[in-house]
């Protein structure tokens, strides 16, 4: 029988366990894939706490790359044989071998391997609805300055590339100077050691007192307040993580006395909600990766069976841009 990472219960790395798993039939609008790398993400952490609740046992996991072996009755895009790639609920990834929905998994193109598949596609296609579809007033034109927190992790390191891309300033917050530079090596316009650095400081001394025009921030309770003071009037503050915790209660009156200022909690799911805009958004992402214009870098690479020690890493803050997990 296949195996996979399963816990039981919410808790902590030691909840993980590696388990035999039975997998079935894809049934109608179903595929079933054989991974041969899967993704892993700080989403991953929160499901594994129970922070995102979901009905146990649960098979962890949220984007994966592998070999599509059946397809259900009215799959039409996909085939047996063809290498795909997905982001997707509901979690399941960390598997070797999964029955999915079909409407998320993509063909994946043949310039792309498979680990940069599975390290690509959650993180990548976060980039894509947030830097493309997640705007404030007026868009994000050339010049323009953000401010992007955990600019060396995996969804940061893509950010910092596809800012540039489009010509965008991009300010990274890191936790250390070599993260820091990372982050300038992959298009950050500015970086920010938040542990030796007064961010909002920097931030208005970078962008001349003005602030920026849009903030992502993925760390939540230790960043969100003060992110809020780094903005111009009529920013955008996009909240789409809490890796320190969640944000409290917002006091609404904060936003007007900051500046008129609007603030989102997007999620990912909420834009791949069809397969059409989930292959329109996979198409930007495959353009931005097969152009050279963004880089997918997998830094550190885990046996499934060592899925515990890859949350302790990734918790630790031990991992730099993207990790994967091999069946």
């Amino acid at each position: 029988m296949p195996k996979a990472i399963q816990i039981s219960e919410f808790g902590g790395p030691e909840v993980l366990r590696l388990t035999e798993v039975a997998v079935g039939e894809p049934g109608p609008g179903e595929v079933r894939i054989r991974h041969q790398a899967c993704g892993l993400n700080y989403i991953d952490v929160y499901h594994r706490t129970g922070l995102y609740p979901n009905n146990l046992p649960l098979v962890l996991g949220m984007e994966g790359a592998g070999i599509v072996e059946a397809v259900g009755e009215g799959v039409m895009h996909l085939a047996p044989g063809d290498r795909a790639a997905y982001a997707s609920q509901p979690p399941g990834a960390y598997s070797e071998l999964r029955v999915m929905p079909a409407r998320c998994v993509v063909r994946l193109p043949d310039g792309i391997d498979f680990e940069q598949g599975a390290a690509m596609m959650l993180k990548g296609l976060t980039v894509q609805y947030l830097l493309r579809k997640t705007q404030p007033q007026g868009g994000l034109k050339e010049g323009d300055f953000i401010l992007f927190h955990a600019a060396a992790g995996g969804v940061g390191l893509i950010a910092c590339q596809w800012a540039r891309a489009m010509g965008v300033q991009l300010i990274g917050t890191a936790g250390s100077d070599a993260k820091c530079q990372l982050a300038r090596d992959n298009g950050a316009a500015f970086t920010i050691n938040y542990n030796t650095e007064d961010f909002v400081a920097r931030v208005k001394q970078i962008t001349g007192g003005r602030g920026v025009k849009a903030v992502y921030d993925s760390v939540g309770k230790d960043t969100f307040e003060r992110s809020l003071d780094c903005l111009q009037p009529f920013g955008l503050l996009a909240l789409f993580g809490n890796s320190s915790g969640p944000v409290a209660a917002l006091n609404t009156g904060l936003l007007a006395a900051k500046g008129s200022l609007y603030v989102t909690r997007p999620t990912l799911f909420a834009h791949l909600a069809t397969r059409e805009a989930t292959q329109a958004m996979a198409d930007d992402l495959f353009d931005m990766v097969g152009s050279g214009r963004v880089k997918i870098q997998v830094e550190q690479r885990y046996a499934l069976a060592d899925a515990a020690q890859a949350h302790r890493d990734l918790e630790a803050r031990k991992t730099i841009g993207s990790s994967v997990l091999l069946p």
